[in-house]
């Protein structure tokens, strides 16, 4: 990664810590991301969420209306760092 790759992921990452309230968030993802981008993103965390949940990928791909391409995409990532989402949904109750 160059250094002004470095630079501007450091200020998104020290910018999402900053914020406080979820209005705050929200007006965050809506002024840096398409409609587009943030759904995608949304759309992949609950992917992780049903994933933990034991649910098959047809379940998944309905539920979500995420691609099969995405569903393995994502279970890829949730199995090399189970740890890591389980903490993230669980701080969200999303058990």
């Amino acid at each position: 990664m160059d250094k002004k790759t470095e630079i501007a992921n450091e200020l998104f990452i020290e910018s999402i810590l900053s914020l406080e309230t979820k209005d705050e968030v929200q007006k965050f993802f809506d002024d840096m991301c398409t409609p587009k981008e943030t759904r995608l993103i949304a759309q992949r965390l609950y992917v992780a969420k049903l994933l933990r949940e034991n649910k098959v990928y047809s379940e998944i791909v309905e539920e979500t209306g995420a691609s099969s391409a995405t569903v393995s995409r994502v279970k890829r990532t949730y199995e090399q760092d189970r740890e890591f989402f389980d903490l993230i949904l669980e701080r969200n109750n999303n058990e």
